[in-house]
């Protein structure tokens, strides 16, 4: 099965609509980027893959486990709790905002979910968060406390810190959008070493430049549907609806 796979999922906030039957398949290793304007789902879509958002309707598989059915609201499938947060752990996060514990350094909040959430040592947590801090180019940074980080800096200790708990699959959520311009560059250089090291990873994005280098597949969503996806070649050079065509002419001037 895919590592992801969602069927005809719904999600209403009262009177609105904002996810209307989406089904997405992503494989092993993939990485799919999900473009549109804002307001198109994209957000809630991945927020529903592991649990911040509820959905209504439709099913969620992760790594051939199936972690929602519902219909109307209704729960059609119970899964123990301990067998869902296995499931939800494969599954790291990076927001928009870094949401990092200013009161701790940042090597204390890449070890803390580590040792806190799956019981690991401190040794093992500390050794493992300095080779991931290494890897995100902030080995010099680890007793810095997150106020005196660049945002750029701080987004790549989220990441770090979702690393840390070992997920098989990396979600995105326009991770570069809180920052300046200038320090976009250095996220989505960790973000490229991630899917060049073989991550399953959905990213929801407005940098165009980074879905047609690094994505095997584009998605793009309005109105809470899928319009379109294929291969970014396909997307960017070949739109085939006008939709996208517009989307495509107003982003890439």
């Amino acid at each position: 099965m895919p590592m992801i796979q969602t069927e005809n999922i719904c999600t209403r906030f009262g009177d609105l609509e904002v996810l209307k039957n989406v089904s997405l398949n992503i494989e092993e290793k993939e990485v799919v980027c999900i473009i549109g304007p804002s307001g198109a789902g994209k957000s809630t879509y991945l927020r529903t893959l592991n649990h911040l958002e509820h959905i209504d309707n439709g099913k969620i598989y992760v790594d051939g486990k199936l972690l929602d059915d519902f219909e109307n609201g209704v729960c059609k499938f119970k899964m123990s709790k301990k067998e869902r947060n296995e499931v939800l752990l494969e599954m790291g996060m990076v927001f928009q905002r870094f949401n990092l514990f200013p009161h701790k350094t940042v090597l204390e909040n890449v070890m803390l979910a580590p040792v806190h959430v799956k019981g690991i040592s401190k040794d093992q947590a500390k050794a493992k968060a300095l080779e991931l801090l290494k890897r995100v180019g902030l080995e010099a940074k680890v007793n810095e406390y997150p106020a005196k980080l660049s945002g750029g800096q701080q987004q790549r200790v989220a990441i770090a810190r979702a690393l840390a708990m070992e997920p098989k699959i990396m979600l995105f959520d326009e991770p570069t959008s809180a920052l300046d311009p200038e320090l976009v560059g250095e996220v989505l250089n960790v973000m490229k070493g991630l899917a060049e090291s073989g991550m399953t990873m959905i990213c929801v994005t407005h940098e165009m430049g980074f879905a047609r280098e690094v994505a095997n597949r584009v998605v793009f969503m309005e109105n809470g549907s899928i319009v379109e996806q294929g291969k970014p070649e396909e997307i960017f050079e070949s739109p085939k609806s006008e939709r996208l065509q517009q989307f495509l002419k107003s982003v890439l001037k």
